[in-house]
């Protein structure tokens, strides 16, 4: 079949990338959760990144398990991308309802393993969909879906922190600072219902499982799959490991970061419009990269590329100000989002070069952000991380996966398994942070909790790391395609 000729399955497309938007609004209503959490429970900030480890953890455990089923029998050619994405929906449900009792509780165990349930759900849908996305059509446009398919994510992780902090603490003069555990039933109550009418919606939808033969196409890989054997695959795996580790990090522990004296003692009911721009920051970017997922002219294109980012920045004030937050100080951000235009038109499309590019500009940004003496500014260099973090997904994948033919499949769940990082990176930052307990004069001049910010530096020094050493490895196998629709330009 030729590839040029597959026309993208807008209408399977669109159904599908639903799933996407729920990963993005639970994975912001962590961080809502976490400060509410600290506060109710009186916890440190590394017991509080316990709700971070317990949704990601899920992610390694639920694929896990896929891939331990999978060695026996092919759990999605015997069941089904729909059945297995719907089974995934369901179980999310299950882990919304279990906020329930954890509620009338008032227990924090019982609170970790709702979120671990909803997290062990969206392992399965992640197995089925990031694949799925890319076979709906040409594989030249396979991770600008993907891409385009992120942008939506973000925006439900833009939304679902504004959203919830309404429904937990109401908006206006109606604002209210303490929480009660009780007020947390009605919004999960309402996902869990969400999960299930999409998994209904799902299993009755005209998504088309992708043809068998596609998974065996002319392939050079051993008969016996062993990790070791591909350095772009184990080295990929370290990559996804900190790349979701650092997108993590940076915006769980921010709460803790903007309640600190030097960053002007943000209380929880306020911390929502910089957890919006933290994830918007991520849709900006995964929506500059989704503009190339359509056919038009080079000048068009490049007319996207300012406008569709102008657009997103539109949506998160806009969103911000229907909730009635003060979001004066976010108009100089668009500084922060001409640089990552710039920054995206060098990188081209060249996944290793890119996500070398957008590497070294996330460790410029921690660094001025440790280093600015105003922190009314440094908070957004912090911040920004987000849009520099934001296309880094497929270009990771894209070249994690590279020459790995028939074990695409396998490989993929390794990947998915390494989604693990964004529960393990935030405490080392957390336990970091706990040093002002102990330590309050702080260290070089600032707070620990400030200093912390030096984990997502290093984060940011691996990334730029693999983009450039993974495509020497390619090279080495002779393996030179490179170019990356993903890299989102």
């Amino acid at each position: 079949m030729n590839s040029e000729n597959l026309q993208t399955k807008w209408g399977q497309f669109i159904s599908l990338i639903i799933v996407f938007f729920f990963w993005g609004f639970v994975g912001s209503a962590n961080d809502i959760l976490i400060p509410v959490f600290k506060k109710v429970f009186t916890l440190s900030q590394l017991q509080s990144q316990l709700v971070a480890w317990a949704f990601y953890v899920a992610y390694f455990v639920g694929s896990l398990i896929f891939f331990l089923v999978s060695l026996k029998s092919d759990v999605l050619q015997k069941f089904g991308y729909k059945k297995t994405l719907s089974a995934g929906l369901l179980l999310s449900a299950v882990g919304s309802f279990l906020f329930i009792p954890a509620a009338t509780m008032e227990s924090f165990p019982f609170f970790l393993t709702a979120l671990f349930t909803v997290g062990l759900g969206f392992s399965i849908q992640q197995i089925v969909a990031n694949p799925l996305a890319i076979k709906m059509g040409s594989p030249e446009t396979g991770a600008h879906r993907l891409t385009l398919a992120g942008g939506l994510n973000s925006f439900g992780t833009t939304m679902g922190g504004i959203i919830l902090a309404i429904a937990l603490f109401g908006m206006g003069d109606n604002k209210k600072t303490n929480l009660s555990l009780e007020d947390i039933k009605l919004p999960f109550i309402i996902l869990g219902l969400a999960f299930i009418g999409v998994a209904i919606f799902m299993y009755f939808s005209k998504i088309e499982d992708p043809a068998k033969q596609e998974e065996a196409k002319t392939d050079d890989a051993p008969a016996t799959f062993r990790i070791f054997d591909y350095p772009q695959l184990y080295l990929g795996m370290l990559a996804i490991f900190i790349y979701v580790g650092t997108e993590v990090t940076i915006i769980s522990n921010l709460p803790a970061l903007l309640h600190t004296r030097e960053f002007g003692g943000i209380l929880e009911d306020a911390i929502s419009p910089f957890i919006a721009l933290y994830w918007g920051s991520l849709m900006i970017g995964r929506w500059n990269g989704g503009v190339n997922v359509f056919n038009t002219t080079n000048l068009v294109n490049t007319a996207l590329k300012f406008i569709v980012p102008a657009l997103a920045f539109g949506v998160i004030i806009g969103a911000n100000v229907f909730a009635a937050h003060d979001v004066s100080a976010f108009y100089i951000y668009p500084l922060w989002i001409l640089l990552f235009i710039a920054v995206s038109f060098v990188g081209g499309k060249n996944a290793g070069k890119t996500l070398m590019l957008f590497g070294i500009s996330g460790l410029a940004m921690m660094f001025a952000g440790l280093v600015v003496s105003d922190t009314e500014i440094a908070k957004f260099f912090f911040i920004s991380g987000g849009l520099f973090l934001s296309i880094m997904w497929p270009s990771i994948f894209d070249l994690a996966i590279a020459g790995l033919g028939k074990n695409t499949g396998k490989a993929s769940s390794f990947l998915i398994m390494m989604i693990l990082g964004g529960g393990v990176i935030p405490l080392v930052q957390g336990a970091i942070c706990d040093l002002d307990l102990t330590n309050p004069s702080g260290i070089v001049g600032i707070s620990y909790t400030h200093f912390s910010y030096v984990v997502p530096l290093a984060g940011f020094a691996y990334l730029a790391f693999y983009g450039f050493y993974c495509p020497k490895i390619l090279q080495k196998q002779g393996i030179y395609q490179i170019k990356s629709e993903g890299g989102g330009h």
